[in-house]
């Protein structure tokens, strides 16, 4: 396998995280220019952090489809599996933007304060099918990857942005509209455009490859129940992984300076969500293109070459007035807000990097079938987040640095959790790691 053939099966992927990393940026750049911008920036930083938080058991949806659809038997049990999330996830964020329990969850549990969570249930609302509209398109885009199509994800998350985009910039110039609203707003329109072409665009493969009269994979037909054991895992990753949202947004809210840390942390969170969009497009390549042990090496050569790349471009945009222009030019931040973004990039500079080895050996373990292995790693990861940001809270430590240091300290204990159970159960060829022996899982 060559580095090109990598190259050009991970592009049209990372172009998808791309763009829809970019949809945060265009939607706070939209409320930095309307009225009441600190207050309505923290609100929509919350919105988000919940309806993400919502959605993250089937964020790996996207990883599940890619390894188990591989004909219409399996796709239509996926497809199953996948609408019974749907229908649970929706039912729990209208329990929470619509009753009592708004309440309890945004401000007993998270200590928003008063005139920051008053905003925050309007934009839950309107994101009510958020959830659903994630998962069908996650669902369809891993049967397109798994197919060879990856194109056609990008091309999806292009719809996305300009929907979501356009739908930012019209509201936000004619309809006077709070900022909440019209950000909320333009996330649903982005999803629900992004959905619906994914839906047209798999209607090929139901013709083809997935058409009842295709040829069945070979192997035992996919069960529910053995769908059910290998997402499980993913699922509770997800969660644990958009757990730490809410988490770090509660702690800012307990720190030093909680008005202006909460409005700092949802460009700081996008600005790294952008930074880590190549990671995040690495493990369904590493499900993908994994074929047999002779696969790792230049699999594993790409993504430590990725590391090393993304850490240039991040030291370039920290040091350079780039990061200048982009906080106090494109996002039109106030100066002290903007300034607190600004210093906290320096905490960060190391992390998109550790978030690609991270990915790779996700990548690497869900190949393998060890899902559970991911599971207890982003468990870990929490733990030593919580860790950091109850120590920060003891001592009122600066709000966006404590956070910064604890991102930081629990990628790398998840990393060397990944790397022991990566070692013991599938062949990397790295020779500091002793002898290479064949495994089942290849």
């Amino acid at each position: 396998m060559r580095q090109k053939d990598v190259f050009w099966f991970w592009l049209p992927l990372f172009a998808s995280w791309l763009l829809m990393t970019m949809e945060g940026p265009f939607v706070t750049a939209t409320i930095n220019r309307l009225p009441n911008e600190v207050i309505m920036l923290a609100a929509m930083g919350i919105v988000v952090s919940l309806s993400v938080t919502i959605e993250s058991p089937i964020i790996n949806l996207l990883a599940t489809s890619t390894a188990l659809v591989k004909d219409r038997a399996s796709f239509l049990q996926v497809r199953r599996f996948n609408v019974h999330w749907m229908i649970f996830l929706t039912a729990v964020t209208f329990l929470i933007a619509f009753t009592p329990v708004f309440d309890f969850v945004v401000v007993r549990l998270l200590g928003t304060p008063a005139e920051i969570a008053v905003w925050v249930q309007p934009g839950l609302k309107i994101l009510l099918f958020w959830s659903a509209a994630i998962a069908w398109r996650r669902f369809l885009q891993g049967v397109l990857i798994h197919f060879n199509q990856p194109k056609k994800v990008a091309w999806g998350s292009v719809l996305r942005l300009i929907s979501s985009a356009g739908t930012a910039v019209i509201l936000g110039v004619w309809s006077g509209l709070p900022g909440v609203i019209i950000g909320a707003t333009a996330l649903m329109m982005g999803v629900l455009a992004e959905a619906i072409y994914a839906t047209v665009a798999v209607r090929p493969l139901l013709k083809t490859e997935l058409s009842p009269t295709a040829a069945p994979a070979a192997g035992d037909p996919l069960t529910y129940r053995e769908l059910f054991w290998f997402h499980l895992p993913l699922a509770g990753t997800s969660v644990l992984i958009l757990f730490t949202q809410p988490l770090v947004t509660s702690s800012l809210a307990r720190l030093q300076n909680p008005t202006l840390s909460l409005a700092a942390w949802p460009v700081l969170f996008q600005i790294m969500l952008m930074a880590r969009a190549a990671a995040f497009a690495l493990p369904e390549v590493i499900i993908a293109l994994t074929k047999n042990k002779e696969s790792y090496r230049p699999l594993r050569r790409f993504s430590f070459n990725l590391a090393f790349l993304i850490t240039g471009v991040m030291l370039l945009f920290t040091v350079t007035p780039i990061s200048t222009f982009y906080i106090f030019v494109v996002q039109d931040m106030t100066g002290p807000v903007g300034s607190l973004v600004k210093l906290a990039l320096i905490f960060f500079l190391f992390f998109p990097a550790l978030t690609v080895i991270d990915m790779w050996l996700r990548g690497v373990l869900i190949h393998g079938r060890h899902t559970k292995d991911v599971n207890i790693a982003m468990g870990i990861n929490l733990g030593v987040t919580a860790v950091v940001l109850g120590i920060g809270m003891v001592y009122q430590a600066p709000g966006l640095p404590t956070a910064a240091i604890a991102l930081n300290a629990a990628i790398i204990c998840e990393i060397i959790y990944l790397l022991w159970r990566t070692h013991r159960f599938v062949p990397l060829s790295l020779p500091s790691w002793g002898r290479l022996s064949p495994s089942p899982t290849c």
